[in-house]
């Protein structure tokens, strides 16, 4: 027989040491200052894998955003930024000359003196719990039911669903299974648990969740599913339209669509704005199962592209529908949507359920099911809120507040917000001074410019992306650490979709903001909703000092640097001129008359009903504003003295804030280059039906290249006018000769007729 050894088990007795092996997981990163470790070289990748045939390596079954894109995004500013900080390095008397001749050290950023490594002070923002904030917690509420109570009569409430549910339990077809694995999608989140089962039945949903959970992934699956079982051998025809706001996320749903239809044999087609027309007109000819569009360009080739229509769309997808209602896409949004077919499937997802949004679901959804997941009113619970206060009257320190935040902790993988496009390409200017690696994405760059610049920060060329409201929106970048917003912005919600680029997908991440005196408001509602408390960042006075001397002795650089940009935007668009005039003098007339005959662009509105539009949407945003301030004098009982004054504040500063925009906006215009001076352009100037004066259109090109009789003439018009001048003196001085002589006859005349003599 064979005995057991027990004695080998061994159990802890009362005075034996433990081992702790517990983990630290629960300690918060502090984000403070530290030295920055320089990128070594990997020569061999963990993830590497060999794959089984050659012509695997050169299969790319998705990323085919090329096709779209012709010319390159190239920019000259970092070339420029470097030569002026070799300049600036040049005066620095702590760089010995051996230094300049091997300008590979490391950036002034990376390099950090020992003072600046003092850590910042970090304080707790705690919450006032008081009666007011009860009330204003109890109002809220009570809203909350009153739209809910009015909203299920229209919408339906979704079926139940499980949590814990897998891909595998959603009767998924083996291709998208492969590709979900292919994506590493491990469990469904909540929206796609939710929303899947209900898309898959054909029913109309009306879904609301916060950024970052996987809501394209949650229309895009049942779509691909339901696309797998069309009929084959006919006409192809476009099955599905999806609508988004902004470019960037239209490339980034087209890239997310590619990835799960790369087993399938789904096409899909792309139609956004900056990219190349006719790259978009061919493929659209051929009448892709999906369409991915903004609502500008989608517009523009249902008009003019007759080959491309809605009328067989079986799927209809409202993407960030919120946002493309701020961005006055209201008409657009009704033409496109009576374009499609009435017998079709709708899905509207949205961060936010608006009025707006409301008026919309009940326009093209045709009973709804309601799945709200989550309304996005909270930031995610896995980020570290913190703001930095200005005090008043030091505005001025908000660049160097900038620079010591970006250079001493934050240094990679950070997004800044700033408010306008001005300021994020001077911000890139001073940072890259600093040596750091910036970009920039806003509407002044052309598309591939902005697309190159994503692609740079993705794949971690750049350690900063400085950026507009734009990129606030349903990006999803991966890896981004922190999120630091220059300026507050105007809303909670506006706050709540930049943060959430930060913090995705159960990561964590810290948001930092500047804010001043102006964003007292936005802040207090800010900490009033965290659920976590806010932290207050304070910098050391004598750090921000020295950053202060840093930015004021690179302000000139700065304005170098931007004054180069301006002259050579001017010398370019001249040469534009130049060459454009040149290739036209040569052509013949009748090639001339041809482009004239030729048809433009047609657009669904005219400029008047654009221009009514507008008016309306203006007037509507007003009485909005009266509802408001009726609504919260009512709430307040008795204390709207103080409410009233701060509406008014606001309405001032967005006054200004608008007029600044429209100034800045006319600045940054071409101006038109004229034949004749400014003094002489009122001489061509008619009178309107009105009797209002109409300005000159007197462009040098059109000028130059116009043959006819009234185009010559009015080109021709000073040395005409000198003739017409000379030609009326002649008539005026003969018209006086014969006055004379008519005069002096009649008083002849009248002489001889009374019967005196002339002695």
């Amino acid at each position: 027989m064979t005995t057991l050894k027990w004695d080998n088990i061994k159990t802890i007795g009362d005075q034996d040491a433990v081992d702790d092996v517990s983990s630290d997981s629960d300690i918060e990163i502090e984000y403070q200052p530290k030295k920055h470790k320089t990128k070594g070289d990997s020569h061999f990748d963990d993830e590497f894998k060999f794959l089984s045939m050659a012509s695997e390596y050169n299969q790319d079954t998705w990323d085919d955003l090329q096709k779209y894109v012709k010319k390159k995004g190239t920019n000259r500013i970092d070339e420029k930024i470097e030569k002026a900080r070799r300049y600036v390095k040049s005066f620095l008397p702590d760089v010995t000359t051996e230094e300049h001749e091997d300008y590979n050290e490391p950036s002034d950023c990376d390099s950090l003196s020992e003072d600046e490594l003092k850590k910042d002070g970090i304080k707790d923002r705690q919450k006032l719990v008081g009666k007011k904030n009860k009330k204003k917690k109890e109002i809220e509420e009570n809203k909350n039911d009153i739209t809910i109570e009015d909203s299920e009569e229209f919408f339906e409430d979704a079926p139940p669903f499980e949590e814990n549910a897998t891909f595998y339990q959603m009767n998924i077809s083996r291709p998208l299974m492969k590709a979900i694995s292919a994506l590493n999608y491990v469990h469904p989140t909540p929206i796609q648990a939710a929303a899947i089962p209900v898309a898959l039945l054909g029913r109309d949903i009306c879904g609301c969740a916060a950024t970052g959970t996987g809501k394209t992934a949650a229309y895009m699956l049942p779509i691909l599913e339901r696309l797998l079982y069309r009929p084959k051998g006919f006409t192809p025809i476009t099955r599905v339209l999806v609508l988004v706001p902004t470019r960037e996320l239209g490339v980034q749903v087209y890239q997310v669509t590619k990835q799960l239809a790369q087993f399938t044999t789904v096409e899909v087609g792309l139609s956004v704005g900056g990219l190349e027309l006719k790259v978009q007109e061919s493929i659209l000819r051929k009448n892709p199962d999906i369409v991915i569009a903004t609502p500008g360009r989608l517009l523009d080739h249902l008009q003019n592209t007759p080959s491309f229509s809605l009328s067989d769309l079986e799927v209809l997808v409202l993407d960030e529908a919120d946002r493309m209602l701020d961005e006055n896409f209201a008409e657009q949004m009704k033409e496109i949507i009576n374009m499609c077919a009435r017998n079709r499937q709708t899905m509207l997802f949205s961060a936010t359920m608006t009025d707006a949004v409301n008026d919309l679901a009940s326009v093209s959804l045709s009973k709804p099911v309601k799945i709200f997941v989550d309304s996005n009113t909270d930031v995610a619970f896995n980020l570290r809120q913190e703001f930095v206060r200005l005090r008043q009257g030091k505005e001025q320190d908000r660049d160097a507040t900038l620079a010591a935040l970006v250079c001493r902790t934050f240094r990679d993988h950070t997004m800044i917000f700033v408010r306008t496009k001005a300021d994020a390409h001077r911000v890139k200017i001073l940072l890259g001074l600093f040596g750091l690696k910036v970009g920039e994405l806003h509407g002044n760059l052309s598309q591939p410019q902005r697309l190159e610049a994503l692609r740079k920060f993705k794949d971690e060329e750049l350690d900063i992306l400085i950026a507009t409201d734009v990129a606030a929106r349903g990006l999803d970048i991966r890896g981004v650490k922190a999120v630091i917003n220059y300026v507050m912005p105007p809303t909670v919600e506006h706050y709540i979709h930049r943060v959430g680029r930060t913090a995705r997908a159960g990561r964590s991440g810290v948001s930092v903001s500047i804010a001043s005196e102006q964003d007292r408001k936005v802040l207090k509602e800010v900490i009033r909703k965290a659920k976590n408390p806010v932290k207050n960042r304070v910098i050391p006075i004598e750090i921000l000092d020295k950053y202060k001397e840093r930015v004021d002795s690179l302000r000139n650089e700065v304005k170098c640097i931007m004054h180069e940009e301006y002259e050579e935007r001017q010398m370019t668009r001249t040469e534009e001129f130049a060459d454009k005039t040149e290739k036209m003098a040569k052509t013949s007339i009748g090639s001339l008359v041809k482009k004239k005959d030729e048809k433009k662009r047609d657009w669904f509105q005219t400029q008047k009903e654009r221009q009514e539009a507008k008016k309306r949407s203006r007037e509507a945003f007003s009485s909005k504003i009266e509802k408001n301030i009726k609504k919260k004098k009512k709430n307040t009982d008795g204390e709207g003295g103080n409410d009233d004054e701060e509406i008014e504040s606001q309405k001032k500063m967005q006054r200004v804030a608008n007029f600044q925009a429209r100034s800045a906006k006319n600045k940054m215009k071409p101006k038109k280059m004229k034949a004749m001076s400014d003094i002489d352009q009122g001489k061509f100037s008619s009178k309107s039906a009105n009797g209002k004066q109409k300005k000159g259109s007197s462009v040098f090109d059109s000028q130059f290249t116009d043959v006819s009789k009234s185009g010559v003439k009015k080109y021709r018009y000073e040395a005409n006018q000198a003739k017409r001048m000379l030609a009326k003196k002649k008539c005026d001085l003969i018209q006086k000769g014969k006055k004379r002589k008519s005069t002096f006859q009649s008083k002849k005349l009248s002489f001889q007729g009374k019967g005196g003599k002339r002695r």
